[in-house]
């Protein structure tokens, strides 16, 4: 399926789950395709696409998985303004250490922006599941953040988050409030 339908059935699918859950849709919403690697941004006016990476590990929203959560979540914080682009976070801190383009490629950073997903599904993505295992998003530290390893966006290369390259998290922090709605599938 070409990436523009996909993102118009995925539109169709979040919309259907927020109908289901009683939430509303919000002026902003994202929608990562897990399959396809991107991101899009939506508004009324407007649509925008990225290339990103999610976890190596597949999907999932159990504790500890290194995967990727399914289902309806929304930015529940957004933590980097104003930092330089490649600044370097740690537990959403930044570092002092701007990571730049040539530098020796250590694993993932988290670098430039943070959003800082939330389940909104509970025993899907918030909470724990129907067998007692822990599967808030929030609690799992899952972001959406800019990241060292560029050239892998595009394949899943992350530990459970969704990467995108520094100029588009910068981009993407900027344009979506807290609260903007996402669905990942």
């Amino acid at each position: 399926m070409p990436c523009s339908e996909l993102y118009l059935v995925l539109k169709r699918e979040l919309f259907e789950r927020l109908k289901a859950l009683r939430i509303p849709a919000s002026k902003h919403c994202l929608v990562v395709s897990i399959d396809q690697q991107k991101l899009w941004y939506f508004t009324e006016n407007e649509v925008r696409a990225y290339k990103v990476s999610t976890a190596r590990a597949g999907r999932g929203c159990v504790k500890d998985s290194l995967q990727t959560p399914i289902g309806v979540m929304r930015v529940a914080e957004k933590h980097g303004a104003g930092a330089p682009q490649g600044m370097v976070f740690k537990a959403r801190q930044p570092t002092g250490e701007i990571w730049q383009r040539g530098q020796p490629q250590p694993d993932n950073l988290i670098t430039s922006r943070i959003l800082w997903l939330e389940g909104m599904e509970v025993g899907v993505n918030a909470g724990e599941d129907n067998q007692g295992r822990v599967v808030d998003t929030k609690s799992r530290f899952i972001y959406i953040h800019g990241t060292n390893q560029e050239e892998k966006l595009g394949q899943p290369n992350s530990h459970g988050c969704v990467l995108l390259s520094d100029a588009d998290v910068i981009e993407l922090f900027d344009r979506v409030p807290v609260g903007t709605l996402v669905y990942i599938a």
